[in-house]
């Protein structure tokens, strides 16, 4: 659920992101500051909140580790605009005001995150508990970040820097009823000398969820660990780090009526994985620097990952499919503070990327790829207005490369494991060889009015780029993880959007509101649907849906607002509500708008904050600190506008879920000893199904007569979390 002190940039939580000298959030979780303490990561560097033309939620680490969620897309998705794609309980796919894939990127340790986004069921391999806080950027951010940055950027901050001297850490652990959930995370950090080294281990396992209406779901447990260290050096020269990372994730895969209840009897749970399940290793090693240049900054940073996906679907000894991508990403800019008022930054930065086929089957042909960007920004104060902006100018280069047609293609797999595998495709060549080179110029301008010291205008005009990824030009195949067959397009163009954002913030002593607009007009938007006539008369071997990739020109309308009453301090009741519609022009009702869109949702939160601190200084003496009780909800809307063409999507009712929470710090003394946080997710059962759950789509009916398998129901979450101070 929002928080007044995380949606409302007037009240939200100081913080440093990306300087090293962070200071510790958790500790004033119930201060409301000021906007001009709040500092997040702008065009130009770190940079005030109160001076940024673009909407953008912060959320600190310790409200993501005290919601209830089972991964971290899922610990941010209640944010105003913010929404998921999920498959089962252990993958999630963020979207941003109605865009995802491959059009947010994700920032994790000061480099894009890139571990194959453009999958379904491919979710993000970041560890929540080595997220000391979040930027949700909303809106084209290609000026930054290049290519994919269209719909917004996700960054996800790295644990905080131990004060000199100090050795700090903690032990974590949470259980969740519904799915079984249970996980835990050790950390220990340290600073001696300016030496400063952090190391994290987390691991969770879960069984399959359930709901009232279809029991146990299959297919829906999953296994992760994560691994994370950084040795690195912080001097007044700047800093050095090096940052080691490893993620593991075994989901299972629900197909197409498994398990059917209708005539297989009443399921159970099973904390083992079953045939067909993933298997994901990401890897990666990021080397961040900076360097003080008198009063200006010079940053540079390069990073390596490597991305590996087996899909398991007939033995959990031999894989079928077998992904594995290489990204080397870099990035270097300066940073100029003052020069006669302006504040300026400038930079290159971009990625090189293999993608290889190491299994029998494929979906995506072979590729590499070259990225490079070069861009220029801008900002300055004119008294109560601050103004900002810039230009960059991205190259992109990829080619794919051929394979043989089926009758080599076997051959080649007989001869090499001894066996025959039919996969099945569409046409006389599986993958052609061919090159394309995409050009994008991306721009931003934008000022805020400070027009009372009560109210803040914005505005902001934006365009962005996104380059097809190897999925949309080049796929054929079945894809067993989604249950269909996709083809690709290698003719799609470029998509280049233009968006314009208006916010007002108000705040006074009783009320804070925020209310943001924003129109986007994307052309040659890239979208995949279903084919059902292709299915009759090209697919009759093989028992799947197929799916096209198409494109065309849309625009996307909607808004944000929030009103946070707060008749006493320890008193708060905020409400807030997402729209966004998403349509393509000059289209008839059944393909008018765009799929995926999530529905219209409003959210309500009454919460009472019983205590803030304490002045006690007896040291065997117990106390509690920051606790707080809440009752919230969350109310999706009917989603009546979808892609209903061939069955793309189906309507999707309203529907309301309940939670309850309460939470509270134990102190001996002055001493932090323990946090708690216990949280009632869905009380009372509600049998659903989410819009932007994949799960909705699987070819199953339930007793109701329902189809698809519906969300999770009613989940009793309980973290508990020790500091380690040394």
């Amino acid at each position: 659920m929002t928080q007044k002190y995380i949606l409302l940039p007037l009240l939200m939580v100081s913080m440093s992101m990306g300087a090293q000298d962070v200071a510790d959030t958790t500790d004033v979780f119930f201060q409301h500051l000021e906007l001009n303490e709040v500092v997040v990561t702008g065009l130009t560097g770190e940079t005030r909140l109160s001076h940024s033309p673009t909407p953008v939620t912060v959320l600190t680490g310790r409200t993501i580790h005290s919601t209830a969620a089972t991964n971290l897309i899922d610990a941010i998705a209640l944010q105003p605009g913010v929404a998921q794609i999920t498959t089962g309980g252990g993958i999630s796919k963020p979207v941003i005001r109605g865009l995802g894939y491959n059009r947010i990127v994700t920032i994790s340790d000061g480099v894009r995150q890139e571990d194959q986004q453009w999958g379904d069921e491919h979710g993000i391999e970041i560890d929540a508990e080595a997220v000391s806080s979040v930027e949700i950027l909303k809106g084209p951010a290609s000026l930054m970040y290049g290519s994919d940055a269209m719909a917004g950027v996700l960054l996800f901050h790295p644990a905080r820097i131990a004060p000199m001297g100090q050795l700090r850490g903690s032990i974590s652990s949470e259980y969740q009823t519904n799915n079984g959930l249970f996980g835990y995370s050790f950390n220990l950090g340290g600073n001696h000398n300016g030496f400063v080294w952090n190391a994290r281990w987390s691991q969770k396992l879960a069984h399959e969820y359930k709901n009232h209406s279809d029991g146990y779901v299959p297919g829906t447990q999953f296994r992760e660990q994560a691994l994370n260290t950084m040795l690195g050096l912080n001097k007044n020269w700047g800093y050095s780090h090096l940052t080691l990372g490893y993620f593991h994730l075994q989901p299972g895969i629900t197909e197409e009526g498994a398990l059917d209840p209708l005539h297989e009897g009443e399921r159970d749970y099973s904390y083992g994985i079953g045939i067909p399940f993933q298997h994901v290793h990401h890897y990666k090693a990021i080397w961040d620097n900076s360097f003080w240049m008198g009063e200006n900054r010079l940053k540079a940073t390069i990073g390596y990952q490597q991305n590996q996906r087996k899909e398991y679907e007939e033995s959990p000894d031999d894989y079928s499919l077998y992904f594995r991508l290489h990204t080397l990403t870099y990035d270097v800019r300066y940073l100029v503070d003052n020069l006669n008022g302006w504040k300026l930054a400038a930079g290159i930065g971009g990625m090189w990327q293999r993608s290889q086929n190491l299994g029998e089957e494929v979906l995506i042909p072979a590729y590499r790829l070259w990225d490079v960007g070069a861009f220029i920004t801008a900002a300055h104060d004119l008294g109560p207005v601050h103004i900002e902006g810039g230009l960059r100018f991205d190259r992109r280069m990829l080619h794919s490369y051929a394979l043989a047609g089926e009758e080599e293609e076997h051959e080649a797999h007989e001869h090499e494991h001894g066996h025959a595998h039919h996969d099945f495709f569409i046409g006389d060549e599986r993958f052609s060889d061919f090159s394309r080179n995409f050009n994008g110029l991306s721009g931003s301008i934008g000022a805020v009015w400070q027009a009372t010291p009560q109210l803040n205008v914005r505005l902001n005009i934006a365009r962005g780029f996104r380059a097809p990824n190897l999925s949309e030009l080049g796929s054929n195949g079945v894809h067993h993880g989604t249950e269909r067959y996709e083809l690709g397009n290698h003719e799609l163009k470029a998509e280049h959007s233009l968006q314009a954002d208006l916010g007002l913030d108000f705040s006074s002593e009783y009320v804070s509101a925020q209310l943001t607009l924003f129109a986007n007009r994307i052309s040659n938007y890239i979208y995949a649907v279903r084919d059902l006539k292709a299915e009759y008369e090209e697919m009759t071997e093989v028992d799947y849906r197929l799916y096209r990739y198409m494109q065309g020109d849309a625009r996307l309308l909607g808004f944000e607002a929030m009103v946070d009453v707060h008749p006493i301090h320890q008193l708060h009741f905020e409400n807030t509500f997402s729209y966004v519609d998403a349509q393509q022009s000059d289209q008839p009702e059944e393909t008018r708008y765009l799929p995926m869109t999530p529905a219209p949702r409003w959210t309500s939160e009454l919460k009472y904050e019983f205590t803030h601190h304490t002045n006690n200084t007896h040291h065997s003496t117990l106390n509690f600190c920051n606790s707080y009780a809440a009752v919230q909800m969350e109310c999706n809307l009917e989603q009546n506008h979808y892609y209903m063409a061939d069955n793309t999507e189906t309507r999707t009712p309203a529907y309301a879920l309940w939670n309850f929470a309460v939470g509270t710090d134990l102190h001996i003394g002055k001493h932090h000893v323990a946090s708690i946080y216990l949280t009632l997710q869905n009380a009372f059962n509600r049998v659903y199904q989410n819009h932007l759950s994949r799960l909705k789509y699987l070819a199953y009916t339930s007793e109701d007569g329902r189809l698809g398998y519906a969300n999770m129901g009613r989940n009793l979450n309980l973290k508990i979390s020790f500091p380690l101070n040394f």
